[in-house]
């Protein structure tokens, strides 16, 4: 047993219970709830690599994980929507003239803090300058976004977007969130670990909050919906189409060929509409195993390079690698950017294939928690664990529910239905999936503290 446990032989075995876990929903509940659960699992597993790579390479504690995943959504609906005309023309000159502003703006404030020595007159040239600069960009800004805001709010009230193919925005989600990451990484990577932790995750609440309230960016709370078009078929395009038809057909010929011509017809309709949910999802996992793929292939390379070794060494006594001549801060920008960059490019992905974009879902200190879980779970420092644990503390977290409810209801079958206690049971059975996660994390720290497929030891230089 010891030896079958080895960690040589966790990685298959992991992965093969994974394979077994999500063919049991196939075959126990229905193979269009087995693939859903699969697509979100590939994108939480590229999520949890951004974050392997802050963390397991370089022990930055990010928690503003969410923060750069609505970024990425946000990228989907700037990509996707088809731009309102109306909108730009009462606001975008407003909109246009604020961003400008805003740029001179950052440029006045370098060249200042390099013009003024360091104290009191830096402060007070700041300061006149920022109190200045407010109030000549909201005298543009406001009018624009109140102009925009009012045009058919009930279904626009936005700008939108440049109209091009959504899986565009999967490299705009990466560019977006890697260039946020960069400021942000220039103003909190000189914090120790756990002021840059409350850091994160107080800009991402920030850049949440931002979403919910910019009407004009992507109509906040009211939501993007029905994002389109989606880089695989419709399902009612393949409904409609006489191949798909035809395909469907010869696949299910023999429980077909016993049925009358009304019944067969009916029965074909039904199986159609099946299969095209079904082939719509497996073309989305097409398009996110390619992604993971090579998310997870340029990890390893990385990893495994020189500058891999010297962020290891970084990560395990960065007092040595700051006197042999490191950059600590500038390492860890690096790294702080690519992970985000990945963040960001799973973010425009789940917007892709939810087909819509809602600020009010990106709850930071719960799906922080679960992305965090995935990493340490799965195994820090190790890509491979990385993935298995998006793959298995998602799988976890969508089953954990219809479980408890059925393990509740097993345990309580001998009651009366209207017994108050099996009620109260039955509906605090949801509730459960938090015990299980948390037991979860406790059983693998206590048997498996480096994770379930730890990271390998090496000998490392700078």
């Amino acid at each position: 047993m010891n030896r079958l446990l080895s960690e040589d032989n966790r990685a298959p075995l992991a992965f093969g219970i994974m394979a077994v876990l999500l063919l049991s929903v196939g075959y126990g509940q229905s193979w269009s709830l087995a693939l859903a659960i699969l697509n979100l699992c590939l994108i939480s597993a590229v999520m949890s690599l951004g974050v392997n790579i802050q963390w397991g390479y370089a022990g930055l504690l990010n928690l503003g994980v969410m923060g750069f995943t609505s970024l990425g959504g946000l990228a989907a609906v700037l990509v996707s929507q088809a731009p309102v005309l109306e909108a730009w023309a009462v606001g975008g000159q407003g909109m246009v003239t604020s961003f400008v502003l805003v740029v001179i703006t950052i440029i006045l404030a370098i060249l200042v803090s390099r013009a003024v020595a360091p104290g009191r007159p830096r402060q007070i040239a700041m300061t006149i300058l920022f109190v200045g600069a407010y109030f000549v960009i909201n005298s543009f800004y406001g009018p624009a976004v109140q102009a925009i805001e009012g045009v058919n709010p009930a279904s626009q009230g936005f700008l939108g977007g440049m109209g091009m193919p959504i899986i565009f925005s999967w490299i705009l989600g990466g560019i977006l969130a890697a260039g946020v990451a960069w400021i942000i990484g220039k103003i909190t990577l000189g914090l120790r670990s756990d002021y840059l932790a409350i850091a994160t995750l107080g800009i991402s609440e920030i850049i949440i909050a931002v979403l919910k309230n910019e009407d004009w960016l992507a109509r906040g709370v009211k939501n993007v919906v029905g994002i389109s078009p989606a880089p695989v078929p419709e399902p009612i395009e393949l409904q409609n189409s006489v191949w798909f038809i035809d395909m469907v057909s010869n696949l299910f010929s023999s429980r077909l060929a016993t049925l009358a011509d009304t019944e067969y017809q009916k029965t074909l309709n039904d199986l159609v509409i099946q299969s095209s949910s079904i082939f719509v999802k497996l073309c989305f996992t097409g398009l996110f195993l390619v992604v993971l793929v090579t998310v997870l292939w340029l990890s390893i390379r990385a990893l495994n390079s020189p500058w891999g070794r010297m962020m290891r060494a970084i990560r395990d006594n960065e007092e040595a690698a700051n006197a042999m001549g490191k950059n600590v801060v500038r390492q860890h920008l690096q790294v702080f950017i690519l992970g985000s960059a990945v963040v960001g490019i799973a973010g425009a992905m789940l917007v892709t294939l939810d087909g819509q974009f809602t600020p009010t879902s990106y709850q930071p200190l719960r799906f922080t928690f679960l992305v965090w879980l995935m990493v340490i779970v799965g195994g820090s420092g190790n890509n491979l664990g990385a993935v298995f644990g998006g793959f298995f503390i998602w799988f976890i977290w969508i089953e954990a529910e219809p479980v408890s409810i059925a393990f509740m209801d097993l345990v309580t079958s001998g009651m009366d239905e209207s017994n108050s206690l099996r009620e109260h049971l039955l509906k605090s059975a949801p509730h459960l999936r938090l015990a299980i996660m948390g037991l979860v994390l406790l059983f693998t720290m206590r048997f498996m503290p480096k994770g379930i497929i730890p990271e390998k030891t090496r000998l490392h230089s700078v």
